[in-house]
């Protein structure tokens, strides 16, 4: 296979997931027949089954948009990140992470060991100049637009100055995955009453409020409000990211549940579900996590989106299709140039402080 012509490459890790390399090679057809995507995937991992799954699902017009990269090896989900990393140095995520590194892709997209990813990510490519700890970035959807809720789990420990690169990292996140030129940032806490919250969200908020230009911060947001679609980031240290982010997933399954069981309860039920079965597609499309299905690395050198072990192929699709769009806003350098920004603000800031001391 060669390579196209296309302004994004994108290398595909095809074997860390839990549904393997043919759910990816689904993924792929979804994001080349049904989404139309515009990019040359490298397809890493084992070669000779690439190939065949490739063949099977007749791709072969799509031949100059796709190449394969073999690598012998697969870090499995159970594996100690830095250990794998170093013993498998050909699995397919290493090697995409190569590939990455070396430019000759702009964005890579992976199901695999989550700790693996990030420790490759982190090691290999670095944090952007600025930025002290990258952080994990995802959409949920509400019942207006989707937001991004960032961190969700990079960072469990976050310092005001860590919380405030977040707010960056995900208004820059949101322009180029929602498209939102000027995207309405909260900080999430108890209440919005000044001085609401513990000292983490008490020495950002001031700072936030000090960012006008750099992002549009609105203020305070609390648990209740994030489903209204009021606002279009959420920033959180990676602790409470990481639980709103799982409450919510199991929520939305536990009132899917809820309400396919009591629809099949009796016959009557059962007709009416018939009836209204239309509403309910619809409502599982809008509410399907795997509309904005990856969760990108934000503030690397480097596009990394990471996407749950489990993805079907249309989740894979869309993950693919984010990193796209963010290698097309041309993301990086749009971090870059604000975290300089902000921290020039944070370096007053700190020095007006220690005057006042």
């Amino acid at each position: 296979m060669t390579v196209s012509s296309c302004n994004c490459t994108v290398a595909v890790d095809m074997m860390g997931s839990d549904l393997g390399p043919a759910e990816f090679v689904r993924g792929i057809d979804y994001a080349l027949n049904k989404l139309e995507l515009d990019s040359h995937f490298i397809l890493v991992g084992n070669g000779r089954l690439i190939e065949r799954l490739i063949k099977a699902a007749k791709l072969d017009a799509f031949a100059s948009k796709l190449s394969i990269h073999h690598a012998s090896e697969v870090i499995a989900m159970d594996e100690k990140p830095i250990q794998a990393l170093k013993r498998k140095k050909d699995s397919s995520m290493a090697q995409a992470l190569k590939l990455l590194k070396q430019e000759q892709a702009q964005a890579l997209v992976s199901c695999g060991n989550t700790g693996a990813l990030m420790a490759g990510g982190t090691l290999r490519l670095r944090p952007l100049k600025g930025v002290e700890r990258p952080a994990l970035a995802t959409i949920i959807p509400t019942k207006k637009t989707p937001f991004v809720l960032v961190d969700v789990g990079a960072n469990p420990e976050c310092t005001p100055e860590n919380l405030v690169h977040n707010a960056v990292l995900g208004s820059n996140y949101a322009k180029a995955a929602l498209k939102i030129e000027r995207p309405r940032v909260a900080l999430l806490t108890i209440g919005t009453e000044e001085g609401k919250g513990n000292n983490l969200v008490n020495q950002t908020h001031p700072l936030l409020q000090k960012m006008e230009g750099i992002i549009h911060y609105i203020g305070p947001i609390e648990g209740f409000q994030l489903f209204e679609g009021a606002v279009d980031v959420v920033v959180c240290d990676g602790f409470v990211g990481n639980i709103v982010l799982k409450t919510s997933e199991a929520l939305f399954k536990f009132v899917g549940g809820t309400i396919k069981e009591e629809l099949l309860r009796n016959p009557k039920r059962k007709i009416g579900a018939a009836l209204s079965a239309a509403a309910y597609r619809d409502m599982k499309a809008r509410l399907s996590p795997d509309n904005y299905s990856g969760a990108p690395l934000l503030g690397l050198a480097g596009n990394i989106l990471k996407s749950h072990g489990a993805s079907n192929s249309v989740a894979i699709g869309n993950a693919l299709r984010i990193s796209q769009e963010i290698v097309a806003h041309d993301m990086l350098e749009s971090i870059a140039s604000d975290i300089q920004a902000a921290n020039k603000v944070l370096e007053a800031a700190n020095q007006l402080a220690s005057t006042a001391c």
